[in-house]
């Protein structure tokens, strides 16, 4: 295994290709075409990207909430907020079940920025952490379910019936880190301000400004930040046992032994090392926080215990010999820096 040739080289150069089209593709295909793609994309491309190619499914859910539920309610017809939800989710579900989670390993552009500030942080060496505490991660995780019900659903659709203003109307969009991202990154820096025409909209973009200085910063030491805590990760979770994509493991006695799978998750799944070690029987073990990057699947030691599967067939096995030039192909890729700190203060 060449390091040119990677699983994460792969995937890195599709997340290249993927952010492109995503952020300026509608100079490749049209801006009306781009707007008729999909409005439901399981990633986050954002609609505030006038270049972008797409969006995703967490603005129309908003909006519907938002805009409907209130007449929904007023009218007694249960339609009118109904057929456009289902809908977005049935255009979303569509796409989801081509790539299921990996939507957000291979495609999504916040996903792929933090990956190459983390790059970057390594390369600058600075002190990195490299797996939260357990009792941390176990904090974290319900974070998602939160932000998903009550940025996405709960605060429009209060809006919606009169309790809150209408500046609440899309709360996630507001304060989510790809709007500035993705702007930024086509020249435009009309999304990083802070809106001061009321204390609402004020406080969402000062919230929203501070989120993304937080992720920049988080991520130049921790994997994958706001990952752990994303709302479409959460609405991917809902939805994973639906996806022609999965993870899978045979396990064995061995298992719970290495951690060396554990070790190179970069959203510190653990259960990774611990569910399914005693069976002969290959079992899903695409869990909620998963997104399928398949590095896992690259630093399991065990031949064919971890597997990336598509339409329940093998496409890229666990395998001594790739673990051993993987390895040697990671631990050569760490050594480059372009600064060298004083050994006492960097994480071995």
């Amino acid at each position: 295994m060449s390091q040119r040739f990677s699983l994460t080289v792969i995937r890195r150069s599709v997340q290249l290709f993927m952010f492109i089209f995503l952020v300026y593709g509608a100079s490749v295909v049209g801006f009306y075409a781009a707007d008729k793609i999909s409005g439901a994309l399981p990633s986050l491309s954002c609609a505030y990207d006038q270049m972008n190619a797409d969006y995703c499914a967490l603005i129309p859910l908003q909006h519907q909430f938002h805009h409907r539920l209130g007449a929904a309610v007023d009218t007694g017809n249960a339609l009118q907020i109904l057929m456009p939800v289902l809908t977005t989710l049935g255009t979303f579900l569509l796409l989801f079940v081509v790539l299921n989670k990996a939507f957000c390993g291979w495609v999504c552009p916040l996903g792929f920025f933090q990956e190459v500030m983390n790059i970057v942080g390594q390369k600058l060496g600075l002190r990195r952490v490299n797996q939260l505490p357990d009792a941390t991660v176990d904090k974290i995780r319900p974070v998602k379910w939160l932000m998903l019900g009550g940025l996405v659903f709960g605060l429009p659709a209060l809006t919606s019936l009169g309790f809150l203003s209408d500046e609440w109307g899309d709360p996630f969009c507001q304060i989510c880190p790809s709007r500035i991202l993705t702007t930024l990154m086509t020249g435009s820096h009309e999304q990083l301000f802070v809106d001061t025409s009321t204390p609402s909209y004020m406080a969402l973009s000062i919230l929203g400004d501070f989120l993304f200085g937080l992720v920049i910063a988080m991520a130049l030491t921790l994997r994958q930040p706001f990952c752990r805590i994303c709302p479409m990760l959460a609405l991917h979770a809902v939805f994973r046992k639906a996806g022609f994509a999965r993870l899978v493991k045979k396990g064995t006695s061995r298992c719970d032994r290495c951690g060396l799978c554990a070790d190179a998750c970069p959203m510190d799944i653990r259960e990774l090392q611990t569910e399914h070690n005693h069976t002969d029987k290959a079992r899903g073990i695409t869990l909620a926080d998963c997104t399928l990057c398949g590095r896992c699947v690259e630093f399991c030691p065990d031949k064919d215990v971890l597997q990336l599967r598509y339409l329940n067939q093998p496409i890229f096995s666990a395998s001594p010999r790739y673990f051993k030039a993987r390895k040697k192909a990671q631990t050569q890729w760490e050594r480059v820096k372009l600064v060298e700190m004083p050994k006492s203060k960097v994480e071995s």
